[in-house]
C-alpha cells in the first residue's frame, strides 16, 4: 500500500482513494482554462512583459556576435596569444 493509492481514514487506518474522473478538464473551474468559453477553446492570454524581437534584429545580433567572435580569434592567433 502506498499513500498515492490510499489515504488516512481518520481512525488510524487507510482507505482507497477514489478513481479520478476520466475527463480531468471538468475539474478546471477557472475561466482562464477555457471552461466557461464555448467549445472549450482557450482564451487569448497576453503577456505584457514580453516584447518579441523582430527576426531581422535577432539575425543581425547573431551575425554580429559571430563576426566579433571570429575577429577575437583572428586577433588572438595573429598576435600569438593562443599560439
Amino acid at each position: 500500500m502506498t499513500l498515492q493509492l490510499h489515504r488516512p481514514d481518520g481512525e488510524g487506518g487507510l482507505e482507497p482513494v477514489p478513481e479520478p474522473p476520466a475527463d480531468w478538464r471538468g475539474q478546471l473551474r477557472s475561466s482562464r482554462w477555457g471552461t466557461s468559453l464555448e467549445g472549450d477553446r482557450l482564451p487569448a492570454l497576453k503577456n505584457p512583459e514580453m516584447n518579441p524581437t523582430s527576426r531581422f534584429r535577432s539575425a543581425l545580433f547573431w551575425l554580429a556576435l559571430g563576426l566579433v567572435t571570429f575577429g577575437v580569434l583572428v586577433v588572438g592567433y595573429g598576435t600569438g596569444f593562443w599560439g
